[in-house]
């Protein structure tokens, strides 16, 4: 789904004086539609958008030559275009100007999720997305209950990356966060890296607050139902850091969401 473009047209609420009661009435400003357009985006010429734009903003929102809509394609710039012509079978638009768009987290965290049944892994993806990650590898676990061949893994891969784009048209990002293909999580906590390595442990002293200030984190999240005792020495012997978010037991979704809040509001942009 695309979503309204991050600028600064939101509803107005002015005061209205009704018989003896002051309440108020909300004015709402037509926002401009944020639209990922992948690819160079030239300027100062007319060209088409792909077919999932184009549908959207001639047939969902009914827009007309002339209007305007905001396009970005993962450079981090926020494109400011209009609608020159409005066909059956396309949609011409021209990119008027580009501008840097100062949104992203001074934090760049890697997630690495165990896989969840159901649409709990689309409902992390989405959420990460928003709160400002940049890059996702979901993980095969022992405990993680899903099988997918080589065409059923390709095909859930491509949609968690279309999950992750339509979280940036509603968040207002312009860089794109890769969601890469699924791995074993061994093979996963065996890359390189000079990342911090988190996992999460809630019986462990360290938290989130006694950790050492790091701008490149790498966290890991069990699927439903944790690790396993293998998997969690795992994560140790990989150099993984246990810190705990509360005395509670958290669901999976529950546990990366929170992590990255609480990572965000320490190191990154969360106020």
């Amino acid at each position: 789904m695309h979503k309204l473009c991050h600028k600064p047209y939101p509803a107005q609420l002015l005061p209205v004086t009704i018989g003896a009661f002051h309440c108020a009435k909300e004015i709402s400003v037509m926002r401009i539609p944020r639209i990922y357009q992948p690819g160079v985006i030239p300027l100062q010429q007319d060209f088409a958008l792909t077919e999932d734009g184009a549908n959207h903003i001639g047939r969902v929102l009914r827009m007309q030559a002339g209007d305007e809509v905001c396009l970005f394609n993962g450079d981090g710039q926020n494109y400011q275009a209009v609608i020159t012509s409005v066909e059956k079978k396309q949609l011409l638009v021209k990119a008027i100007s580009a501008t840097d768009n100062p949104v992203e987290s001074p934090l760049k965290l890697h997630l690495g999720q165990g896989i969840s049944r159901g649409d709990r892994m689309d409902f992390v993806i989405q959420k990460a997305v928003e709160l400002g990650v940049t890059e996702i590898t979901p993980l095969f676990t022992e405990r993680c209950g899903v099988k997918l061949d080589a065409e059923r893994l390709a095909k859930r891969t491509e949609q968690w990356q279309k999950i992750a784009i339509a979280a940036c048209e509603q968040s207002g990002r312009s860089l794109v966060p890769v969601v890469h293909t699924a791995l074993q999580l061994n093979k996963w906590l065996a890359q390189e890296t000079k990342d911090l390595k988190l996992t999460l442990d809630p019986w462990t002293s360290d938290s989130i607050k006694t950790i050492a200030a790091s701008q490149t984190i790498r966290l890991v999240i069990g699927p439903e139902g944790g690790f396993t005792d293998a998997e969690v020495t795992q994560t140790k012997d990989a150099g993984f850091l246990a810190v705990r978010l509360g005395p509670r037991v958290l669901r999976t979704e529950t546990a990366a969401l929170t992590a990255i809040s609480a990572l965000q509001l320490q190191f990154g942009d969360l106020a």
